[in-house]
C-alpha cells in the first residue's frame, strides 16, 4: 500500500487530470455500478474528479428529461396534462383552526373596535420613537438611525438608563403612537420589543441576519422623506392579523407614490422578512426594483396585552419552541 501511494503522489495534477480526460472519451455514456460509493476512493483529488463527473451526468439527465416533457407537451397541446406542482412546507401546511375568512362578521367586528382602530378610522397619525437598550454599540445606533429614515415621523432618542415604564407616560403624553426598543447582544443587534401607545399590545421579536445600507451590494441612493407603501403577505392567521396590522400602523395612512417606494413585511414559515425598495420604471411596460435597505428577518417571541410590564403583564401569546415547533408544517402567522 506504500508503495501504491507513493507512485499516486508521483504522478501530481497533470496525470491525475490526464486520467480524468482518458475516462471521459472513454466512458461517457457509463454509469458507476450501483453499489459503488465515493468514499471508497481513498485518493482526494481523483475522488473530486469523480464526484464532479458524476454531478455534471446527473445534470445533463435532468435537462434532457425536462427537453423531452416540454416537446411531449408541445406536441399535445390543449390535450397536455396540468402541470405538477411540486411539494414544499408551505403548500403542505396543516390547517389552523384560526385562519381567517374575509367574510368573518367576527374577525371584523373585533379589528374594528381594537386597539388599532383609531388609526384604521383615520383619527391618529403614527409617531414613532425609537430608542435603544442602554450604552449601544456603533452597529446598532446605525440601525436606529437607518430605521427613523424608513419610518415617516420617527424620532430617535437615547435610553441613558431611564426604564421603559417611565418612558411609555412621557411618549403618551407628547403624543407618541409607538415606543421601538432595540437591544443588543455582542454589539449586534439581537432583539426589539414594539409597543403600541396608549393601550397596546407589545411583541417581542427576535432580530437576525441585519444587513445595513453599507453593507448591501448595489444599492440605490438613500431613500426619500416620502412616505412608502406598504406590502403585508401571508398574515393568515388571527395572531398574523394582529402583527400584520401591528407593522401597518407604523406607516402613514397615504403614500406617496411619487417616492416610488416600498416596505415589504413578508412572512414565511413565521420569519418576517423586512425589506425597502425603490421602483425603477424602465418604460411602459417593464419596471424594476432596487433595494435601499436596511434589511433584517423577525421572529415572534411573544405578544403582550397592554403595554410594556414584564412583572405583572399578561401575554396573549407565548413561543414555547419544543411544543410549537415540533411539526416543521405548521405555523403560527
Amino acid at each position: 500500500p506504500c508503495n501504491e501511494m507513493d507512485t499516486i503522489g508521483t504522478k501530481g495534477l497533470n496525470g491525475l487530470k490526464a486520467e480524468g480526460g482518458q475516462a471521459d472519451s472513454s466512458s461517457q455514456g457509463a454509469a458507476f455500478p450501483p453499489t459503488f460509493s465515493l468514499s471508497e476512493v481513498k485518493n482526494k483529488q481523483r475522488r473530486h474528479l469523480m464526484f464532479m463527473k458524476l454531478k455534471q451526468e446527473k445534470r445533463k439527465q435532468k435537462m434532457q428529461l425536462k427537453k423531452k416533457r416540454r416537446k411531449e407537451r408541445e406536441a399535445l397541446g390543449d390535450k397536455a396534462p396540468p402541470k405538477e406542482v411540486p411539494k414544499t412546507i408551505e403548500n403542505q401546511r396543516v390547517y389552523d383552526e384560526t385562519t381567517v375568512d374575509p367574510e368573518d362578521e367576527e374577525v371584523a367586528f373585533d379589528e374594528g373596535t381594537d386597539e388599532f382602530s383609531a388609526y384604521f378610522n383615520r383619527l391618529t397619525n403614527p409617531k414613532v420613537l425609537i430608542t435603544t437598550s442602554d450604552r449601544p454599540r456603533g452597529r446598532t445606533v446605525r440601525f436606529c438611525e437607518q430605521l427613523a429614515t424608513v419610518i415617516p415621523d420617527a424620532h430617535v432618542y437615547y435610553r441613558r438608563g431611564l426604564a421603559l415604564k417611565r418612558i411609555i407616560p412621557q411618549c403618551v403624553a407628547r403624543g407618541f403612537t409607538y415606543l421601538m426598543v432595540i437591544n443588543e447582544d455582542r454589539k449586534v443587534p439581537n432583539g426589539m420589543v414594539l409597543c403600541h401607545l396608549p393601550d397596546g399590545p407589545t411583541a417581542h421579536f427576535k432580530v437576525s441576519s441585519v444587513r445595513l445600507r453599507k453593507e448591501m451590494k448595489r444599492r440605490g441612493k438613500d431613500p426619500t422623506m416620502h412616505s412608502p407603501e406598504v406590502i403585508l403577505n401571508n398574515f393568515s392567521t388571527r395572531l398574523g392579523h394582529t402583527i400584520g396590522r401591528l407593522f401597518a400602523a407604523l406607516f402613514p395612512h397615504d403614500p406617496q407614490f411619487v417616492g416610488r417606494q416600498v416596505a415589504t413585511f413578508h412572512n414565511q414559515r413565521d420569519f418576517v422578512f423586512f425589506r425597502f425598495h425603490r421602483y425603477i420604471f424602465k418604460n411602459e411596460k417593464k419596471v424594476g426594483i432596487q433595494e435601499l435597505g436596511p434589511r433584517f428577518t423577525l421572529k415572534l417571541r411573544s405578544l403582550q396585552k397592554g403595554t410594556f410590564d414584564s412583572k405583572f403583564g399578561e401575554y396573549e401569546w407565548v413561543l414555547k419552541r419544543h411544543e410549537m415547533d415540533a411539526c416543521r408544517r405548521k405555523f403560527q402567522l
